[in-house]
């Protein structure tokens, strides 16, 4: 029985460095079987595809937080009825309305670290118990805080195989592989979001910002929590 550690998880990326996307999660596919996921925001579904195209009904885990733009949720509908993946919708503990009367309304303006960690970090943790290892569509370029992610790497936190299987692709490469397979995306991207999370969270960018500029803007914050 293979035995997954972090050195294991540390050697594979380095073996992988210079894979393909689809190289790399076939190694997913070879090494796990049904015990890894991708995990999705639906901004779009490029690593989804990917994963298919090697592991036909591969999970995606989708976190459906009750803040969504509806036009995330249009494209989970669309990934779930078009693609060969089998799109798992996880939902918080707590309803909006339960937050509210536990937190007080509107908790994302307050505190924005609690309001992600009860709506998407908590979940997640719950989502991804019955899995080894899970899939992100995390890049290198997306912002300065994700520069160094690995191919595949270990989350400490969760203690599982964590892979970034288009970490080394540019935005150029994900908007030629869109274009070549006619990948959905959310409608979004087109109407000035680079990067779509939570709508009260989430604003459109503005011209030389960094993708990730439109979230939480003003407030320090770039990341979520769901990577570390």
């Amino acid at each position: 029985m293979m035995r997954i550690s972090e050195q294991w998880a540390l050697d594979a990326g380095r073996r992988l460095e210079n894979s393909s996307a689809t190289e790399v999660l076939r190694w997913a596919a070879d090494s796990f079987g049904k015990r890894f996921c991708v995990t999705s925001s639906m901004e779009d579904a490029v690593v989804a595809h990917l994963a298919s195209r090697v592991m036909p009904g591969v999970d995606v885990v989708f976190l459906d937080t009750g803040y969504h733009f509806e036009e995330t949720i249009g494209t989970r509908d669309a990934v779930d009825a078009v693609m060969d993946v089998n799109v798992v919708t996880v939902t918080p503990r707590r309803s909006v309305a339960e937050q509210d009367a536990e937190y007080g309304p509107r908790l994302h303006d307050r505190d924005p670290d609690l309001c992600c960690a009860l709506r998407k970090v908590e979940p997640l943790q719950d989502a991804l118990a019955p899995y080894d290892a899970w899939v992100t569509g995390l890049r290198r370029d997306d912002s300065p805080g994700r520069a160094t992610t690995p191919v595949v790497g270990w989350d400490r936190g969760r203690q599982k195989v964590k892979i970034s299987p288009v970490a080394r692709w540019t935005r150029a490469d994900v908007d030629a592989y869109i274009a070549e397979h006619g990948v959905l995306t959310n409608p979004l991207l087109a109407d000035g979001y680079a990067s779509v999370g939570c709508a009260p969270c989430t604003r459109r960018v503005r011209e030389g910002e960094d993708a990730r500029a439109g979230r939480w803007a003003g407030r320090g914050k770039t990341e979520c929590g769901l990577h570390g």
